[in-house]
């Protein structure tokens, strides 16, 4: 839910500046997947939702930013492996004394010195590596509680598994609070725009599908997808 909530977000603030192609998406699945949607809008109006508004409420200001500061960077290793992997070495050697100097200076992260110095955050993980190699997206899949994915992004998870920090925590008693409050911080820093841009279409599975895609396609191409006519569909293959 997280997942299609921030692709809601992207699509309100970026709009036409990060359009996807003029396709129709490959969802043989739209059946089943429309269900889960059901499902998970549920259980996100029923439970984490109010989770995390009460959060909100009576969470500082200040100890909210620093809690997103420190998720931001303790994942970012994600996001300098895959630009090496995509060949983006000086935009990897960035991200790596971004990194650094925000989980010293910047007290494990929780002070994002190094925005303050104007050093530049991305945005990489492995499903982004595989569409940036030639993989296609395939089909279309809204996965319980995690949101909306493709064949592509699925496979993309189980790669950033392996520099994501967090999944070396051997300690449950500290990983779960871990992951659980990182889900929380992201769903109350989602109320409000987009929950109600989702609301108000006449279609929410398909307003969050399009959202969910045009993400990702501008992802790949770092927010500069190539015209409409350059776009292969993958998905037929």
């Amino acid at each position: 839910m997280i997942r299609l909530l921030i692709a809601v977000l992207t699509t309100v603030t970026l709009g036409a500046c990060a359009h996807a192609p003029a396709y129709d998406p490959q969802d043989p699945l739209e059946v089943v997947n429309r269900k889960v949607y059901k499902f998970n809008d549920v259980a996100d109006r029923y439970v984490l939702r109010p989770v995390a508004k009460t959060y909100a409420d009576i969470t500082p200001q200040p100890v909210k930013t620093g809690v997103s500061n420190f998720f931001d960077n303790l994942t970012y290793p994600i996001t300098i492996v895959n630009g090496v992997l995509q060949l983006k070495f000086k935009q990897a050697a960035s991200d790596t004394g971004r990194f650094l100097l925000n989980s010293t200076v910047g007290i494990l992260g929780l002070v994002d010195v190094a925005g303050q110095q104007g050093m530049e955050r991305h945005d990489e993980d492995f499903g982004q590596t595989l569409g940036y190699w030639g993989v296609g997206e395939g089909w279309f899949l809204m996965l319980p509680l995690l949101g909306p994915s493709t064949n592509r992004d699925l496979i993309g998870r189980g790669g950033d598994y392996f520099s994501d920090p967090t999944y070396y925590v051997d300690e449950p008693q500290v990983e779960y609070p871990l992951i659980a409050l990182r889900a929380v911080n992201s769903r109350a820093g989602l109320l409000g725009a987009p929950e109600n841009f989702l609301n108000q279409q006449l279609d929410p599975y398909v307003a969050m599908r399009t959202a969910y895609l045009e993400q990702r396609w501008s992802l790949i191409h770092d927010g500069k997808p190539p015209p409409d006519d350059d776009f292969e569909d993958f998905g037929d293959e």
